[in-house]
Parts: structure tokens; C-alpha cells; sequence
């Protein structure tokens, strides 16, 4: 089993000395099989690479250092994960948050990667910046409570991060902040197209794009997204029967951004429709722009 896994690391490279070095990191799930041949990161990487000017590395869960080997020298990291997230120790979320802090990494987090290690860390760290921001007085005790575990809200939740501050004397002497769950109320993997509306058609990574366009299948999530506010929502999700999301958002964490792009469920072919791929390509691309070298 070990030689197949090692068989399945494949590297696109490019010669262009000023390319952008992309690492496409995939769980690889057998799951994936139901829509892609050779597992759904390197479909990614796969297409990426036919684009010019990008440096792709696509890597698996399994492999050794988990992939992550060759970190130090990416300039975007596209993450992929699902059923195996609490495999990944939490020493990787705190070394992809510590070069995405530093301007020397951008993270980008696909669909159900909300819930892996890098971007709840990401998304911890981003809290408790808003926090500090929020009550700058240093006498200010702030107390962070992280989730309870990997485990869905109901729709009248409080929506974390939830900030609980107390008075003395007039001043805020204490406060709690429950750090976010960085998930949803509502799923459904029926199957039904979803609605692209382009939200920010200024943006670079929105460039090339229709103002609204239809992913034949999709996965249904469903808001209220426990996170930090963003500072840019790109575009929205909404499907037939119900359902509405914010599927492309980015925070500046630090001298560096995260960006959570919803589509990508691993049993329907999203990663092969042009749309999706002509975001990605976008957003590597503008992403590995802001990297500091």
C-alpha cells in the first residue's frame, strides 16, 4: 500500500523562474472515485499545471510528513479534507498559520475543509486579533474558549465567535470569547446545481467570470458559517429547494490571507467544471501575488 501511495505523488513542474509555487494537499479519500480517475487533488493539480506560469506539487495525506515536506517553498496551499481532519496533528495547523501570518504563505481552504486543522487554526488566530482589536486596553482579561469538538450547530445557535464581555466600574474587566466552530447548521449532498452569483466582480479573483453561473452538482451547506467576519465575500451559493451560502471568503490574517472556497464535494465532478477551475486559477494566481519572497 505504501509503494501506491508514494506512486500517486506527482509534480507538475514549470520552468518560469518567477512561477508561482502551488502545493495541492488532498486526503485522498476512495470516495473521490466516484468522480475523479486518480483522486481529486491531483485533478486540481492536474489542470492548474496546463496553466501557465504556476509550479504545481499535488501531495496526499499519507504521504510522508504528511506532504508537507516542501511547505517552506509554496507560495499558495490548496487544502482538501474531509472524514480524516483529526489525523492531522495540530502542530501542521500552527506551523501553515505561522507562514500565512507571516505574508510567506496563502491559504487557500476547498469545501469541507472548513473543519480541517489549517483553517479552524487560521480562523482561531484571526479571532483573537479581532479580539485584542476589540478591547485594546491591556487590563482587559480575554478569556478563549475553543469548541467543544467537531460538532454542527443547531440553526438558533449563538453564531461564534461569540463575545461575552463584563463591566467593572464602567470598564470591560473581563470577557470571554467562544472561539468559532467553523461550521453550519445545514448539509445536504443531494446533488442539485447551485446558483454562483459574484458578489465583488472588481476583484482579481472574480476576474473572467459571468456575473452568475451554475455548478451542475453540488453539495447544499447552509448558513449561519460560524467564522470571523470576512473582509471580503466574492461570491454566494443559493440552490433550488433551499439553501444559501457565502462560497468564496477571504480574511487578511496577519501580513497574509485565507481564502474558503465552498464547491468541491468529492463525489460530484465540481473540480472539472470551468468556472470552478477558472477561480482557482484566479485566486492561486493573485494569492501568490501578495506572498512575500
Amino acid at each position: 500500500m505504501r509503494t501506491l501511495v508514494l506512486l500517486l505523488l506527482v509534480s507538475f513542474p514549470v520552468a518560469a523562474a518567477d512561477s508561482i509555487k502551488v502545493l495541492v494537499w488532498d486526503e485522498r479519500q476512495p470516495r473521490q472515485a466516484e468522480a475523479y480517475d486518480k483522486f481529486l487533488g491531483n485533478e486540481i493539480a492536474e489542470r492548474l499545471s496546463a496553466m501557465p506560469g504556476l509550479e504545481v506539487v499535488s501531495v496526499g495525506q499519507d504521504d510522508p510528513g504528511y506532504g508537507l515536506g516542501s511547505l517552506d517553498d509554496q507560495d499558495v496551499l490548496l487544502w482538501w479534507g474531509h472524514v480524516r481532519q483529526g489525523e492531522v496533528p495540530i502542530e501542521v495547523g500552527h506551523r501553515i498559520v505561522e507562514r500565512v501570518r507571516s505574508g510567506q504563505l496563502a491559504l487557500v481552504a476547498l469545501h469541507s475543509a472548513h473543519w480541517s486543522v489549517p483553517f479552524m487554526e487560521a480562523m482561531y488566530s484571526r479571532t483573537r486579533a479581532d479580539a485584542k482589536r476589540r478591547f485594546p486596553n491591556p487590563k482587559t482579561k480575554i478569556e478563549f474558549v475553543p469548541p467543544p469538538g467537531r460538532f454542527p450547530p443547531t440553526y438558533d445557535s449563538i453564531v461564534t465567535p461569540a463575545y461575552y464581555a463584563f463591566l467593572r466600574r464602567g470598564d470591560v474587566a473581563q470577557v470571554r470569547v467562544d472561539l468559532p466552530n467553523c461550521v453550519f447548521p445545514g448539509v445536504d449532498a443531494h446533488g442539485r446545481p447551485s446558483k454562483v452569483t459574484v458578489m465583488m466582480p472588481g476583484h482579481p479573483i472574480m476576474a473572467g467570470l459571468p456575473a452568475q453561473f451554475e455548478i451542475p452538482a453540488s453539495e447544499m451547506y447552509d448558513e449561519p458559517f460560524h467564522v470571523p467576519e470576512p473582509d471580503a465575500v466574492l461570491f454566494q451559493e443559493v440552490w433550488r429547494g433551499g439553501g444559501r451560502f457565502r462560497g468564496g471568503m477571504l480574511w487578511n490574517l496577519g501580513a497574509g490571507k485565507v481564502l474558503y472556497f465552498r464547491p468541491g464535494h468529492e463525489t460530484f465532478p465540481v473540480f472539472k467544471d470551468p468556472h470552478v477551475m477558472k477561480v482557482l486559477e484566479n485566486a492561486v494566481r493573485w494569492l501568490g501575488s501578495q506572498v512575500k519572497h
